[in-house]
């Protein structure tokens, strides 16, 4: 694309999965479409580029996920429990995660649009496939499927950013790379278009309507210390780059109201020698989410947190804020070789912090910048508090294996690290997204600080706020960029095309 339009009746600002959504959804009222992505079309995507893909939707049986992946076998099937995902247990997911702060009114939304978004992306050409070896594992021949997720797009974020992308293409939507917008145009009537720096050079462009999704602020090193607190600055970023806080900024100078959890966001354990930003040539292989079969230990060989207070879907958003509260921000988690067939895939990453020994002598010699006395002991406390093989270990529910006697216990999973070889990964804090953004509805109207409504403007995915607080349900995440996010697209074209 060599120069941008003066005119397109919808401008979509981010090109990640919801606007992507937005996109497509816009398209298909008839709106004409321009798509600004800040990025270079090599790093394009937004954050959705770096995820693992995982979606979380609504499914009753194995019938509704049949219509999503028409290439499950009868063998699959037949070796598979893979359970059931009402709208309860989604709402009991995004209440209890949440501390139950999350706007009613855009949980109701994300939860009822699910089953029906999913597959509408399926329609557009994304394609699904089971989420085995992360959500499920084999025990007594058969496959079970926990944490209310089992969906994942083919070929994880980079497929469903491709996928989204082809069709966007295919529907005849250009995509700008490249176009940073820098400020929304707007009036007493509400916004009539942008300003934007195309490959250096300042352009405008008119607009009917404007769907912000552009991300959050988590790649800007100020903003994580002015609204998450000091030593945020210090955080590893997960995702792109790109995500400093644009969109909101842009909102908020036309009048937008902010809302949400302004000092919270998704934060995980992070490789402690993972690059400043995303790599995407490592893509999520410097998350370590198999804690729960496990220990944690910081610089002063201690355990500071439950590592089986639940199944790592409904903890690993928020103990990346944990480990990096520790001295020097980071940890090591411990495993021993009963847990190590456990260990999700990306402890398989050959670039990861990885130490390995035959004793706990020599283990904790090899954990850097940790007091190796006191680790050994706290290990061996933790070896003598876990219970004996009266309680069966299963790594597919909560199995309450729990210690007696520890100052921090741990839950479930608690079997002793006493068999070698012994392994331990050190990590820090990998932040993915913050809380914080501006107030919508569930039209994704975008509404001023007065709760008055800013005509023309809509916003989608990660810079929304009042979703999510404290705490987040994995796969819930592309899941709300793609509910409003299409959305955000019909709305803005409806409106654009009167």
């Amino acid at each position: 694309m060599q120069a941008l339009p003066e005119y397109s009746d919808v401008v979509v600002v981010g090109a990640g999965n919801a606007a992507l959504c937005a996109a497509l959804a816009a398209a298909e009222q008839g709106a004409s479409v321009l798509v600004l992505e800040r990025a270079p079309e090599t790093e394009s995507g937004g954050n959705t580029r770096f995820t693992a893909g995982a979606i979380k939707c609504v499914y009753d049986g194995v019938e509704d996920l049949r219509a999503l992946m028409p290439h499950l076998t009868e063998d699959e099937i037949r070796v598979t429990d893979f359970g059931q995902h009402p709208e309860s247990k989604y709402y009991d997911d995004m209440g209890r995660e949440t501390q139950y702060r999350s706007d009613p009114d855009l949980t109701e939304a994300l939860v009822a649009r699910s089953r029906d978004t999913i597959r509408w992306m399926s329609s557009k050409g994304v394609r699904f496939l089971p989420m085995y070896g992360r959500q499920a594992f084999r025990v007594d021949g058969k496959f079970k499927f926990w944490g209310g997720l089992t969906v994942e797009a083919t070929g994880g974020g980079p497929g469903l950013v491709e996928a989204l992308t082809k069709a966007v293409l295919k529907a005849g939507i250009p995509i700008a790379y490249e176009a940073r917008a820098m400020a929304l145009v707007a009036d007493d009537d509400g916004v009539k278009g942008l300003r934007v720096k195309h490959r250096g050079r300042t352009v405008h462009v008119r607009a009917k309507s404007i769907v912000l999704a552009a991300g959050g602020f988590e790649a800007n090193a100020e903003w994580r210390t002015r609204y998450l607190g000091p030593g945020w600055e210090l955080a590893k970023v997960r995702g792109t780059r790109f995500n400093t806080g644009d969109g909101i900024r842009m909102a908020l100078d036309v009048g937008a109201m902010p809302t949400g959890n302004w000092s919270g966001c998704h934060s995980v354990g992070w490789d402690r020698n993972a690059t400043e930003f995303g790599n995407l040539q490592v893509g999520d292989n410097y998350q370590k989410h198999s804690y729960p079969f496990g220990i944690m230990l910081n610089a002063n060989g201690e355990r500071f947190v439950d590592e089986g207070a639940d199944v790592f879907s409904y903890t690993y958003a928020k103990y990346g804020r944990v480990v990096l509260a520790q001295p020097g921000q980071f940890a090591w988690q411990v495993f021993d070789r009963k847990a190590q067939p456990y260990l999700r895939d990306e402890y398989r990453f050959k670039g990861m912090t990885k130490v390995r020994a035959d004793t706990l002598e020599e283990l904790v010699r090899k954990l850097d910048d940790v007091d190796p006395a006191r680790a050994l002991d706290t290990i061996k406390a933790f070896n003598a508090a876990t219970p004996g093989p009266e309680i069966r270990f299963d790594p597919n529910v909560k199995d309450g294996r729990r210690t007696r006697g520890l100052a921090i216990p741990k839950s479930n999973w608690a079997n002793a690290i006493d068999e070698p070889p012994f392994e331990a990964y050190g990590v820090t804090c990998g932040i993915t997204f913050t809380f914080g953004g501006v107030k919508i509805d569930t039209r994704t109207q975008v509404h001023d600080t007065d709760g008055r409504v800013i005509a023309g403007l809509y916003a989608a995915g990660e810079m929304v706020g009042g979703l999510y607080f404290f705490g987040y349900p994995s796969g819930s995440g592309l899941m709300s960029g793609a509910v409003f996010g299409r959305i955000a697209g019909r709305e803005a074209a409806l409106r654009a095309r009167g």
